[in-house]
């Protein structure tokens, strides 16, 4: 099957990303954060073989043209819809309709997330008796969303933005009678804690334009590790 990642991403513009990071950082810190943290992003699946890279980016002034200045020859695709949801709902859409059969989703708050996770989840979806992927987040939402067919109950009525988005998206495919897998657990860069997070600055984890950025940061002081 034809595979597809879709990176959601915003333009790293200083008091439109990562507002919960500020404090303790500036909305200008902020926005160079995101923008590393975008870069990180787009450097890791780009290294993904077998895989087409869809972005989809928020709409706002200026947006396209920073993107291709970004991600020269990427496919870059405007998001649609009134909420998270019908972005997402809309996304897969437009990815199956161009004839994809494996597609996941990320955003650009885990830049560090191990490469073969991701990975993993096509592992996953070529599994007859796989249905729907879900890349857990500590804080109760999801780093990666993948499917073969897009099930528009996965993003109709979801809290979105709380701790209740991954128990209530597998309660829904629990309902519609869908098998799922989960991939290992990982952390969102979206707290002052998170920043916290010694795996950030794990070179092993990738993301250098991310941990170059952390490591000048004198509130980064390690909080233990999560389970890997």
């Amino acid at each position: 099957m034809r595979r597809a990642l879709m990176v959601f991403a915003k333009k790293p513009v200083p008091g439109r990303v990562k507002t919960r990071l500020t404090p303790p950082l500036s909305p200008e810190e902020a926005a160079e954060l995101y923008r590393r943290m975008l870069l990180d992003t787009l450097a890791k699946t780009g290294q993904i073989t077998g895989v087409h890279r869809l972005l989809f980016h928020e709409c706002g002034e200026g947006a396209r043209d920073y993107f291709v200045s970004v991600d020269p020859g990427a496919t870059i695709i405007a998001q649609e819809g009134a909420d998270l949801g019908e972005r997402l709902a809309n996304a897969f859409r437009t990815a199956f309709d161009r004839g994809y059969g494996e597609v996941a989703v990320i955003g650009t708050d885990a830049p560090h997330v191990p490469r073969p996770w991701i990975e993993g989840a096509y592992d996953a979806l070529a599994d007859a008796a796989v249905d729907v992927v879900f890349g857990p987040s500590g804080d109760g939402g999801y780093y990666l969303l993948g499917m073969k067919r897009l099930h528009e109950s996965l993003f109709t009525a979801i809290p979105w933005s709380t701790g209740e988005v991954l128990a209530c998206s597998r309660q829904r495919a629990a309902a519609a009678g869908l098998r799922t897998v989960l991939l290992q657990l990982w952390h969102d860069v979206d707290t002052a804690e998170d920043l916290r997070r010694p795996e950030l600055v794990d070179p092993a984890n990738g993301a250098p334009l991310t941990r170059e950025f952390m490591v000048r940061q004198p509130l980064h002081s390690p909080v233990a590790p999560s389970g890997r």
